[in-house]
């Protein structure tokens, strides 16, 4: 499967923090930066954090939806990986001492969808999830 790669900005309200984690404890590489904010290589992707304080946190930042037993960031952005690139992820977040939002998990098991997924913040607060499946081939499953 050839997708094209998506550009997602999101506001900062720390670069030296958010270029740490993004670039330190993610491993995504960088593209251009400057004063008000970074571009990160998000396996193929392009992230761009913009500084913009004022966007950062709120009540948005708080929402969450009930799913699985768990408060679902919303909003939230990520990736779907492979199976082996995502355990390897959740062992080096792990590693890291990352706080999870919602610790790596398998959900939906035996079911249409079953995935492995995790949530956690960047240090602006922006959540992301990273999930896989076994099967790919049930990215749109339903049930």
């Amino acid at each position: 499967m050839s997708l094209p790669p998506f550009h997602l900005a999101f506001p900062v309200d720390d670069l030296a923090a958010v270029r740490a984690f993004w670039g330190g404890v993610l491993g995504c590489g960088w593209g251009a930066a400057a004063p008000s904010g970074s571009i990160f290589h998000f396996h193929g992707h392009q992230l761009g954090a913009h500084l913009a304080p004022a966007a950062v946190g709120g009540p948005a930042a708080e929402a969450a939806n009930a799913g699985d037993g768990h408060k679902v960031p919303v909003p939230h952005f990520g990736l779907v990986l492979d199976m082996a690139q995502w355990r390897a992820l959740a062992d080096r977040l792990t590693a890291h001492g990352l706080a999870f939002a919602i610790a790596p998990h398998q959900r939906l098991r035996g079911e249409p969808g079953e995935q492995a997924t995790m949530f956690f913040r960047d240090p602006a607060g922006n959540a992301v999830e990273i999930k896989a499946f076994a099967d790919l081939g049930q990215l749109f499953a339903t049930g």
